[in-house]
């Protein structure tokens, strides 16, 4: 039973986010922080992607629509943003209480510190230079429910207000786990240089690097979760225009102009041969 998690700061919940987010128990956009505006979803064989700009930082916005709390598990190509660990399911997240927002938007450093997402070549990316490219290119969120409190049998009114007053107030924090650990430090030279060979193949592809460091404060809580498995997981593909439209993600109107149909009657009268 897992009761130590990240929780999101309440000073995050002046956040928007449009009808058109993806996701149902959650609400799940994607917002470039450099033009200022939310990502606009490409629907594609029942997946749904959207257009990263090379160098421009983004943010992971979240809400959660359900009156009770919920815990996400972010994961960005294939890595967990907060441990920086491959990604799991089962790996710490952030806390949002009754349709609370929040906005992820780095690689987690520590409780007052994060890294900011940006788009970049894959070979820049930060699964790249930690030796796990393979997934590249994908957002996912994993969004459990709480399980409920056990329903306890209430005393009589005097006993009930004495034992209120005298109960001790509830710890907000299990187990330090210590802030996120840099997962760069641990790689190996050899592990690297095969890692950069194999992205190598792939740089036309977008990833998402490892930027500057910024504030972004939160605290621990408990959670614990209803199930083992996640009750929605939310996934967002991202990639350059010119690969989306390669791929048929983006359709694009053709620029050329169409030859003109001919005329059953272009003339009234017949002119002199040329």
């Amino acid at each position: 039973m897992k009761l130590t998690l990240i929780a999101a700061a309440l000073a995050a919940c002046t956040l928007s986010l449009p009808a058109a987010a993806v996701g149902h128990i959650a609400d799940i956009v994607i917002h470039d922080r450099a033009q200022n505006r939310t990502l606009p979803v490409y629907v594609h064989e029942g997946r749904h992607y959207v257009v990263g700009q090379p160098g421009n930082e983004y943010e992971i916005r979240l809400r959660n629509r359900q009156r009770a709390d919920i815990l996400t598990v972010v994961s960005v190509d294939g890595v967990d943003v907060i441990t920086g660990e491959t990604a799991d399911w089962q790996q710490s997240g952030y806390v949002l209480g009754p349709q609370q927002r929040f906005g992820i938007k780095g690689w987690r450093k520590s409780l007052e510190r994060t890294a900011a997402f940006y788009f970049t070549a894959l070979t820049d990316s930060y699964a790249a230079r930690t030796g796990r490219p393979d997934h590249v290119g994908v957002i996912g969120v994993a969004v459990f429910r709480k399980k409920p409190e056990p329903v306890v049998q209430h005393a009589p009114p005097r006993l009930a207000r004495s034992m209120e007053a005298e109960a001790p107030a509830p710890s907000a924090m299990a187990e330090d786990r210590g802030p996120a650990r840099d997962a760069a430090g641990g790689a190996g030279a050899a592990s690297r240089a095969e890692a950069q060979a194999n992205a190598a193949q792939k740089s036309a592809r977008l990833g998402t690097g490892h930027g500057r460091s910024e504030t972004s404060v939160v605290t621990y809580t408990e959670f614990e979760r209803a199930t083992a498995t996640p009750a929605e997981i939310i996934t967002i593909y991202y990639d350059s225009h010119r690969n989306l439209v390669a791929q048929g993600v983006i359709r694009e109107p053709s620029l050329a102009r169409p030859d003109p149909l001919p005329q059953p009657f272009p003339a009234r009268f017949a002119p002199d041969p040329r």
